[in-house]
């Protein structure tokens, strides 16, 4: 087997893995846990134990590894790979890129991991290899990935693309980053089943009222459920979540112009009517110039884009060497 790329998409909870092809076929993918004891000290030599054993069971030989591409968590300097902080990991100030090299003896490229994802869907995914691209995770969290004049977004010291803590609301919720009122406190799952609690409170005997009741407990998967039979208010919220993310998508398009916005993430996997309104929002929020010039639509490659696109990083990386 000829000229092969490792990719490796980091998370808190596991890790994923992918042998994959040049053209970005996946030969083999799997994952493992992801061990933050002692602040993630064994997580590199996991990786590397797990890829050993699977070269070894898919006989394949290590020379036929080009190199390895990481997506983390976290804020990196993908020039060096190195690590300042992953907080749900345990990572700081830890050299990622030279650890995982020392292992495997083999070229190491990292990226945050939202960077690595919007990378995978530019190359064999919803992008369609795109110079000017926006993606938007919405999960947990919200993530963001920008490609702009064919390149991945960095700035000065990584912090390009953390669209999720885009201040959207003077008085709002408190964010896990510290500041008040960020996209993510209202458009990630969290925030949209902030915005049912809201309701609830205010509507109890409420369709989205006797669903908490019953479940004792709400999702987001829950409130579009609902929406999608009907329910009023489990419909105003979507339109209020799609109506903040249509805003930002706006003021971005004045400043990355971009010809694809991709949604992904498991608040996306919904369904149709969450793009639909954002698609929506939009339009009525941009310039129509950019409105012209852009299409929004659902990423492709699900939980396999971080491994593809940490794959593309290793061809992107070399070849500009």
């Amino acid at each position: 087997m000829n000229e092969l790329l490792l990719g490796i998409d980091i998370g808190g909870t596991s890790v994923k893995i992918g042998m994959i092809k040049t053209n970005g076929t996946i030969i083999e993918k799997w994952q493992i846990p992801t061990d933050t004891s002692d602040g993630g000290t064994s997580i590199v030599e996991d990786i590397w134990s797990s890829i050993r054993k699977k070269l070894v069971l898919k006989n394949v030989n290590k020379a036929s590894i080009i190199g390895i591409g990481v997506g983390a968590p976290g804020f990196i300097d993908s020039e060096s790979g190195f690590v300042y902080e992953a907080v749900n990991i345990g990572w700081k100030d830890f050299d990622l890129a030279n650890a995982l090299k020392e292992k495997s003896c083999l070229p190491v490229f990292v990226e945050n991991d939202a960077n690595i994802a919007v990378l995978g869907e530019n190359w064999i995914g919803a992008g369609n290899q795109a110079d000017n691209l926006i993606a938007i995770t919405l999960g947990t969290g919200v993530g963001g990935g920008i490609i702009a004049n064919g390149s991945i977004l960095n700035g000065e010291n990584g912090m390009a693309g953390e669209l999720g803590h885009l201040k959207v609301e003077e008085n709002g919720y408190a964010c896990n980053c510290g500041n008040n009122g960020c996209l993510e406190t209202i458009t990630s799952a969290t925030g949209i089943v902030r915005q049912a609690m809201e309701k609830i409170t205010a509507f109890p005997d409420s369709v989205l009222g006797e669903t908490f009741r019953k479940k004792k407990s709400l999702t987001s998967k829950d409130v579009f459920e609902l929406a999608k039979n009907g329910d009023s208010i489990s419909n105003s919220i979507i339109k209020r979540t799609a109506d903040v993310l249509g805003q930002v998508i706006a003021n971005m398009g004045v400043m990355i112009n971009p010809s694809r916005v991709l949604i992904g993430g498991g608040v996306s996997s919904a369904g149709d009517q969450l793009i639909e309104e954002i698609r929506k929002a939009f339009e009525i929020h941009a310039l129509p110039r950019v409105v012209d010039a852009c299409e929004i639509k659902a990423a492709q490659l699900g939980n396999d884009a971080g491994i593809i696109g940490g794959a593309f990083l290793v061809l992107d990386k070399m070849n500009r060497t």
